[in-house]
């Protein structure tokens, strides 16, 4: 488990930092930082070979899943990411001695009963990995089955795609912010079990997009768009849920 949890703390954190570091130094150096910091939790929680796996993984990951481009693998980092995950959590469940910080470590649930390490750090590598790299899984669903997407300046036919103008330089692009704040309402409400919130949750979603899926015409590529990025990004945030419900179990 903690091997799962390194990963996703490696690819949530390093694609967070690609999106919101321009610079491309500080990028590098803000990266190194990270892998330091995951070795260093490593050696402190008895799990260095962990660590240097998960590093060896968030590595690959970066580089096969660009951040606004078809990536070079297309959707498979995302499946590959999905069987090593499933693997370890199921191989390697949370140890009841997480080295020198066992000594100190103290997380109480609501229930009463203590959050192990190796949990809440997977807690936490899957939030991160719903913030940003869930946008990434989605985009190569999309481009991969060819899916209509607007394009980021101007519009054109490329790869074989209509791609429809900004409609404004200025505008809010509140698919960035929307996406994963989706997605972790999704995550919460399935740990909650708040089923019912979840359904009208995700109803008011397709109720809130229906006048502008409604104006496709003929293509249908509006809708197609919609459902394929929608379902891929529920589908990601209920695997993260489950993986969570899991791992508190094994």
């Amino acid at each position: 488990m903690i091997l799962t949890a390194f990963t996703l703390i490696g690819i949530g954190a390093g694609d967070l930092l690609r999106r919101f570091v321009q610079r491309r130094a500080a990028r590098l150096a803000l990266l190194a930082l990270l892998a330091v910091a995951i070795v260093a939790i490593g050696v402190l929680s008895d799990s260095v070979g962990p660590a240097l796996i998960a590093i060896v993984l968030a590595a690959g990951w970066m580089w096969t899943m660009p951040l606004d481009a078809t990536g070079r693998a297309s959707f498979w980092p995302a499946v590959l990411l999905a069987a090593v995950v499933a693997a370890t959590t199921a191989l390697m469940p949370a140890r009841t001695d997480p080295g020198l910080i066992g000594d100190f470590w103290n997380l109480p649930a609501p229930g009463g009963q203590q959050v192990a390490f190796d949990v809440a750090m997977l807690a936490l590598g899957t939030m991160l990995f719903v913030a940003e790299s869930a946008n990434l899984v989605v985009r190569a669903a999309l481009d991969r089955e060819g899916a209509w997407r607007p394009a980021d300046q101007g519009g054109a036919l490329r790869g074989g795609q209509l791609r429809q103008p900004q409609q404004s330089a200025n505008g809010f692009k509140g698919g960035r912010l929307i996406g994963p704040l989706e997605r972790m309402l999704v995550v919460a409400l399935t740990l909650a079990s708040a089923y019912s919130l979840l359904a009208a949750m995700l109803a008011a979603k397709g109720i809130v997009r229906f006048p502008e899926i409604s104006k496709d015409g003929e293509t249908g590529a509006r809708a197609e768009y919609f459902l394929v990025g929608s379902l891929v990004s529920w589908v990601t945030a209920l695997a993260s849920a489950l993986l969570l419900w899991w791992a508190a179990r094994v």
